[in-house]
Order: structure tokens, then sequence, then C-alpha cells
């Protein structure tokens, strides 16, 4: 085992303990638990159910080609979220997840304070900005994230607080419920849902960011879905894919 690996696993024993999580020291043959990889830590389960094991990365992967090639200001979740020129806003990332949004917008200048609600993805999170500080293409970025671990649909007011935090913007990218067995091909995402699950609170959600922001509150669907049931967003972004639901307060100025 390479020393990098035995580095991981100790840091591995220690994060697991903490968030009263699961861990093992190879790939369980049953289940999901932490394990200790090369990359960092990872979440894993059976190959055959969840296929390779999680890891949130900041350095490698596809934050680092975003971060290359991703388009700058252009991109949709920038102009959704109000970044142009002279104009920066603090941003909450409410639904984390692996960090990559957030990560986007940090990259472009954004102090943003991401939360995530599953201790386990939490974990990841945690392991991946620790690795990222000591990088130096990316220290400077990951300097501008922060983390919270709390359920924003119940706390995200307290968290905000106590973080010294003011949002000027609050994204949002609940898990959208998919009925059909298609859209849980890749194996990732079924890991993922086994985490996550459905964001069956989103009205909550958006009610609890809309109390927070003090400009706008973004919500990223699928092009077709329907909006979160509650008030109807006042513009909306689309792509191919994907689209943003914007809820507007007052306009973002330099």
């Amino acid at each position: 085992m390479s020393t990098e690996v035995v580095a991981v696993g100790e840091a591995l024993r220690e994060l697991a303990e903490r968030l009263n999580l699961p861990w093992a020291p190879t790939h369980p043959p049953q289940g999901l638990a932490l394990i200790a990889t090369a990359q960092g830590v990872a979440l894993a389960g059976p190959p055959v159910d969840y296929g390779k094991p999680l890891v949130a990365d900041f350095v490698l992967g596809k934050a680092d080609h975003r971060r290359r090639f991703g388009g700058g200001r252009g991109q949709l979740i920038a102009r959704a979220c109000g970044l142009s020129k002279g104009v920066t806003p603090r941003v909450v990332d409410a639904t984390a997840g692996l960090g990559r949004d957030a990560f986007v917008l940090a990259g472009l200048g954004a102090e943003v304070l991401m939360v995530e609600r599953s201790p386990a993805i939490f974990a990841l999170l945690e392991d991946a900005l620790d690795r990222a500080r000591s990088d130096d293409e990316v220290q400077s970025i990951v300097a501008r994230l922060r983390l919270a671990h709390a359920d924003s649909g119940r706390e995200l007011a307290r968290v905000v607080s106590e973080a010294g935090f003011d949002p000027q913007v609050v994204h949002l990218d609940p898990m959208f419920p998919h009925r059909s067995k298609s859209a849980l091909v890749k194996k990732e995402m079924r890991l993922f849902r086994a985490l996550a699950g459905d964001d069956d609170d989103a009205p909550q959600l958006l009610e609890a960011a809309l109390a927070v922001a003090t400009h706008r509150v973004v919500v990223k669907r699928p092009r077709q879905a329907p909006p979160i049931d509650g008030p109807k967003p006042a513009h909306v972004i689309e792509g191919k894919t994907s689209r943003y639901d914007l809820y507007v307060h007052r306009a973002l100025k330099t």
C-alpha cells in the first residue's frame, strides 16, 4: 500500500469517527462505506450496483476541465447567479452535493458557502477541500469556499448567521424525483441518490432560501420539469438539458 493511501487512511478513520459514518480498509462487499484511495477519501459500495468509488475533487477531473474550459462568466450558472462585469455576489450553495457548481462560482471570484446535509457527502467535500488547499493552481479558488454540515431546509438561517455570511444569492439544485429506470443508468447517480434521496422538501428549501437571500434565489431544474411548488419564478434561463428558475428580490449592481 502506498504512502499516500496510508496517509489518507489515517485521515479517514478520524473523519468517519467524527461524523459517525461507516468506514472500511478496502472496498466493502455490501452496503456503503468510506474508504481510502490514492485520490482521497471515497465512498464505495458493491461495484456491480454503484460502479467506481465516489470522490469529491477540486483539482482533477471534471472540476479541472470546467475551470480550464468552462466558458467563464458566460456559463449558464454564472449568468443565473448574476456574475457579470463588475458584479461578484456572495453565494450560498444550499445543496452543495460534490461542490462542482460552488467551485465554478469560486473560480469566477465569488465567495461561496457550501451547505450539505448528507454526512457522507459532507465528508467527501471536507476531504476534497483539505487536499485542494495544498495545490498551487487551485488553492486561491478554494480559499473562497466555506463548508457547513446542515439541512438547508430547516437550518439555513442559523448556518448563515453563525458563519457571518450575508448572501446576496442562494443557489439550489434539489434532487429531482425521477420516476423512470432510464434516469438511473449512471451508477454514480445511483450511489448519490442512495445517500441524498429525492428532495421531497424542495418547497421548504425554496422558502428558506428566499428568507436569507438579499437579492435572488437561483434554482436549477431539468429543462422540462415543473417549477418547485411555491412562488412563480420571475425569470427563467434555459440551456439544452437544464434551466435556472430565478426568484428575484432586487437587482444585483456594481
